[in-house]
């Protein structure tokens, strides 16, 4: 069975902020490549205890968060073509399964979790080994503010 290639771009959101820097410059690289933007966030079901009685479901928490997320990057108007999905499974293995179909996957250096002196977070170092395309790390640039805060950590 042959695998099905696409010239699109994937970028993985979890709404923090390295995630939406990933997102808007995904979406420049889109629109210089005149490539289809999919961006994509993930869930996983937490451990409930099913006497538990509660209004919440991770996979629309996912979605809230996806929504917001191209929404801080754009504002109220996203890049014409943008698709996009909120997939269940874990995030590191959803996206390097995506990475098959894809001509480059685009991450933040680091999301929300881990130590945040890491350079990289766990998902975008193990996408970023095991994907099936090019990867693309997108680091925030540290404000002299965020320098200071670090030096005196």
């Amino acid at each position: 069975m042959e695998k099905a290639v696409t010239d699109r771009i994937v970028v993985g959101v979890d709404g923090s902020e390295t995630s939406i820097s990933a997102l808007r410059y995904a979406a420049r690289m889109a629109n210089a490549l005149d490539a289809p933007l999919h961006v994509v966030t993930t869930w996983t079901a937490p451990p409930i205890d099913p006497y538990l009685a509660i209004d919440w479901t991770p996979e629309k928490y996912a979605g809230e968060t996806l929504d917001a997320a191209i929404e801080e990057a754009f504002g109220k108007t996203p890049p014409d073509g943008l698709t996009r999905a909120v997939l269940p499974g874990a995030a590191a293995r959803t996206l390097i399964g995506l990475s098959d179909t894809c001509a480059m996957l685009v991450l933040g250096s680091r999301g929300h979790g881990g130590f945040v002196g890491l350079l990289l977070g766990s998902v975008s170092a193990a996408c970023a080994e095991h994907a099936h395309c090019p990867v693309l790390i997108v680091h925030t640039r540290k404000t002299n503010e965020d320098a200071d805060q670090e030096a005196t950590s």
